[in-house]
């Protein structure tokens, strides 16, 4: 592992150097590249013959930040991603994959450099457009009630919600993030949204969604919205942990298309 200093924030990168493709992976706000691996969202342990680059967002996991929450919106995120690819990739197109706030943070990146990318693959796509206001007040609510009550009574407040019957079966994991950071995180996430419809109907690359059912945070709606927007879009929907333990499958044939 190494690390890469950006404005703000010094990242923790991991590089698997096996010739061929160019791969970038990210991950899920309040995730990291270790909480990935047990949510069953590290894609990237099925691929084999490509350079893959791994990293923990500013704020998350191993990397360091400040408590600013305009570092975390997915703008800012995405110019950390465009950073870490001309250091490591410069001049080469590059296939990005991750969930999430991960495919916020690809989407802006693509948007302000689509050149720098040939094919995307983006799982449990966030909400977004009309269904954000509504999540950014619950992130906002998250963020108070942190700073209140702190990281215990938050965690067991969230016990017994239900979980998207793709992921039943996961073992239970918490924030790999600093206590105090988590509540400038949400509220960087408040201020984000995806790229509007018109922009994003620019991205003219391979683009495979990958979403799943029953989970309010990453609605199908917004995978459907996008497979129609995105010109050259595929959509899959998950249902059961199989279909999703299926998806590094999918990531392999998207970086060998």
């Amino acid at each position: 592992m190494t690390s890469f200093d950006v404005p703000g924030a010094r990242l923790a990168v991991e590089y698997s150097d096996e010739g061929g493709r160019p791969v970038v992976q990210l991950h899920g706000l309040t995730s990291s590249r270790a909480r990935d691996r047990v949510l069953d969202l590290d894609l990237g342990r099925g691929l084999s013959g490509t350079r893959l680059l791994r990293y923990d967002a500013r704020g998350h996991g191993r990397s360091t930040g400040r408590p600013v929450p305009a570092d975390y919106r997915w703008p800012n995120l995405a110019d950390d991603l465009l950073r870490l690819l001309d250091a490591w990739f410069p001049g080469e197109r590059v296939h990005g994959v991750g969930p999430s706030m991960g495919t916020g943070t690809l989407l802006h990146a693509a948007v302000r450099d689509p050149d720098r990318f040939g094919g995307l693959t983006l799982m449990v796509p966030p909400t977004a457009w009309a269904t954000r206001p509504a999540k950014s007040i619950e992130y906002r609510s998250a963020a108070t009630f942190l700073e209140e009550r702190g990281l215990q009574a938050f965690l067991a407040a969230g016990e017994d919600a239900p979980v998207p019957p793709a992921t039943v079966g996961h073992p239970a994991t918490v924030p790999d993030v600093p206590e105090e950071l988590l509540p400038v995180l949400f509220r960087g996430a408040a201020d984000s949204d995806l790229p509007a419809p018109e922009v994003l109907a620019r991205i003219d690359i391979p683009v495979t969604l990958l979403a799943w059912i029953d989970d309010p945070a990453h609605p199908v709606s917004t995978a459907e919205e996008l497979s129609r927007m995105l010109p050259r879009a595929s959509l899959s929907v998950a249902r059961t942990p199989q279909d999703v333990r299926a998806w590094p499958e999918v990531l392999c044939a998207d970086v060998a298309g």
